[in-house]
């Protein structure tokens, strides 16, 4: 395809839809879900995964500096006596399922979030993670990782997380240009991002993910050229390249800049194009959506062998039918079901304190989510989808490959009766061709911005 062409239909699918962590996405939500309805389905989904075992997010919120960029759950603070009773609220709300599940627990997939998890002090890391695994099973495949930003992770921190089971770090990078980490008032230079990645590798991780943002206020190309050029010279595994994502009326920090200082239209799309062809250079591989990895990393593997799966953590090589999520504003999931904490750190510590599961809203999929669910994943992880009448169909299905006509048309998708398969230029597309299915998306026009743009 000639780039016009390209280029073209950038402009034309590039409006704002969902990024499908979740199905239904968070916004269509019913908050339906009764808590003793959801303890019921934790139990059932932890006994369909037998051996298989479960994944546990843990969303640790604090920041000693606002990044102005960021539209995640946080806490900006320099005061650390908070680490001490946040910690012991997520070990309680532990033991709350622990006791739910009624037995020991295979744990397969840790991970920490935030936030900025080393904010946290290497020795109450080390109180968190070893509380939570006692009494439980580590499966025989099992992956702990944790997000980092180097301006505050020390080499403590590196070589106490890799001795409790930590393999893989998510290193925030962002831009390295001086200007755009001005205004997103998140300074890290090249040098300290490059010593921490040293110090991890000399100790033994085994896989770095560096995340990149294409669409920052001042950005340019030749600042995403060189911060990619640099990011090279560190050859991580993996690399996760998002579009910024411009919710103002969500994010109050993005308030510090206009739409003026942002790459707009065209220009934002040259940044991500530019972006996707030095990673294609590097030798990395697209893997869904936003993602790429290195031939030899498990994401990668997990692509080609058909095992990738999308959730709340982002992409991951293994699936496991129970997803705890721990700490304020974490979202859990059961495949049947989603719930979410409370997303102030106060009320999350007080309802844990009284012996409360934290939970604030939630959602019980019906039998159209669960059908859409598995097409929607299969589409984002697969790049392909298909269903029997009577068999993973839903009459919505139909629906939906009447919208898609348009995109056929454009060369994003093959079509039949019973199945969606996305072409090689279609995956830059992956986004706008699962919300054609997406039957809450379609029946509810909301009054009010919701999501970010495609591109």
């Amino acid at each position: 395809m000639k780039h016009e062409e390209l280029s073209a239909l950038i402009a034309r699918y590039d409006v704002p839809v969902p990024r499908y962590t979740s199905y239904p996405t968070v916004p269509f939500w019913e908050d339906n879900l009764a808590l003793h309805r959801w303890k019921s389905e934790v139990v059932q989904a932890y006994k369909r995964g037998g051996e298989q075992g479960v994944s546990v997010y843990i969303h640790l919120p604090f920041c000693e500096r606002l990044c102005t960029y960021c539209g995640c759950n946080k806490r900006i603070t320099v005061n650390h006596a908070v680490e001490t009773p946040y910690l012991h609220a997520v070990l309680q709300e532990w033991q709350q399922y622990k006791a739910l599940v009624g037995e020991p627990i295979i744990l397969r997939e840790l991970h920490l979030g935030g936030g900025t998890p080393t904010f946290f002090s290497p020795e109450n890391l080390r109180v968190l993670i070893e509380n939570l695994l006692e009494g439980v099973t580590l499966h025989q495949d099992y992956e702990f990782s944790v997000e980092i930003h180097p301006t505050v992770t020390s080499t403590a921190h590196l070589q106490t997380l890799f001795d409790l089971g930590f393999k893989r770090l998510s290193v925030g990078v962002q831009d390295f240009d001086e200007q755009v980490q001005y205004i997103i008032n998140r300074e890290q230079t090249f040098e300290q991002t490059y010593k921490t990645i040293a110090t991890a590798r000399a100790i033994g991780y085994e896989s770095i993910n560096v995340d990149l943002i294409y669409g920052l206020p001042r950005q340019t190309q030749d600042s995403v050229r060189q911060t990619i050029e640099k990011i090279h010279t560190l050859r991580p595994e993996r690399i996760a390249f998002y579009s910024y994502a411009h919710v103002p009326w969500k994010s109050k920090a993005q308030r510090r800049y206009t739409e003026a200082d942002l790459p707009q239209g065209a220009e934002k799309r040259a940044l991500y194009e530019l972006g996707l062809e030095e990673l294609r250079k590097a030798g990395y591989y697209e893997i869904g959506m936003d993602h790429f990895a290195l031939p030899h990393d498990d994401l990668y593997k997990a692509s080609v062998n058909g095992t990738l799966h999308r959730n709340f953590m982002g992409y991951t090589p293994r699936k496991t039918e129970l997803l705890i999520g721990l700490g304020a504003s974490s979202i859990s999931d059961t495949g049947t079901a989603f719930a979410q904490n409370a997303k102030e750190v106060e009320a999350y510590q007080t309802q844990i304190a009284v012996g409360e599961f934290a939970i604030e809203r939630g959602h019980l999929l019906n039998d159209e989510d669960q059908i859409l669910r598995k097409h929607v994943l299969n589409l984002l992880c697969r790049a392909n989808t298909s269903w029997e009448l009577g068999k993973d169909y839903s009459p919505t299905l139909q629906e939906g490959l009447q919208r898609l006509k348009d995109l056929e048309q454009d060369g994003l998708v093959r079509l039949t009766s019973q199945s969606i398969s996305i072409t090689e230029v279609g995956k830059k597309f992956v986004r706008n061709i699962a919300s054609q299915i997406d039957a809450r998306l379609w029946r509810k026009a909301l009054e009010k911005p919701t999501f970010s743009q495609a591109v």
